[in-house]
């Protein structure tokens, strides 16, 4: 199972971020999650902040790049394989920054590579 941080988490059930917590939780997949306003879905926490002792092979973006900037640096130390920008969240300057750091950028839906299997 892929271990992964969701950037952007929400409690909102109308949220794309909420939607992917509860579709990784069902595909067994363990989840971190980072938001701003804290709270839990699906028996996960929502932290307020990144926590570098965590084992993330994969962040996904649910963030707009303006918001984005503030994590550039932890999202790079946690040596994540790769970084999944759902539709929305494009960003040439941190896709340059990954780019550095060996760090895969991925432009994709993460609910539709769950939903197909390419996860």
């Amino acid at each position: 199972m892929i271990s992964t941080l969701v950037l952007g988490a929400s409690t909102n059930t109308s949220r794309y971020s909420n939607m992917a917590m509860r579709s990784l939780v069902k595909h067994g997949h363990p989840i971190y999650a980072v938001g701003k306003t804290g709270g839990e879905v699906e028996g996960v926490q929502i932290e307020k902040t990144i926590n570098q002792d965590w084992s993330v092979d994969t962040v996904t973006l649910y963030l707009n790049p303006l918001h984005q900037q503030a994590y550039y640096q932890e999202i790079i130390q946690l040596r994540p394989r790769r970084v999944i920008f759902n539709p929305g969240t494009e960003n040439p300057e941190l896709y340059a920054l990954l780019s550095k750091e060996n760090i895969e950028i991925v432009n994709a839906c993460t609910l539709v590579m769950l939903t197909v299997n390419t996860y």
